[in-house]
């Protein structure tokens, strides 16, 4: 899966989908996708990722308690 680093512009391609996916986790694996070589892993805060679209990523690949909320109703 390819996401944008907000700060940089730049494409990230994401090693670890699940830990991309778990709320519990702030940070993910992943390569910038720049110039022709492959660049070597690093991690990466999910909070300056975003989808290509600049959309935010979906609160519950982010945010633990996404759903107390949704509970104390």
């Amino acid at each position: 899966m390819y996401l944008k680093h907000r700060p940089s512009g730049d494409v990230v391609e994401i090693l670890d989908l699940s830990a991309l996916f778990d709320p519990f986790k702030n940070e993910v694996q992943g390569r910038f996708h720049a110039g022709e070589e492959l660049q070597d892993p690093a991690g990466f805060a999910k909070a300056e990722l975003v989808f290509t679209s600049g959309e935010a990523l979906p609160r519950c690949w982010v945010d633990p308690h996404y759903r107390d909320s949704a509970t104390k109703a």
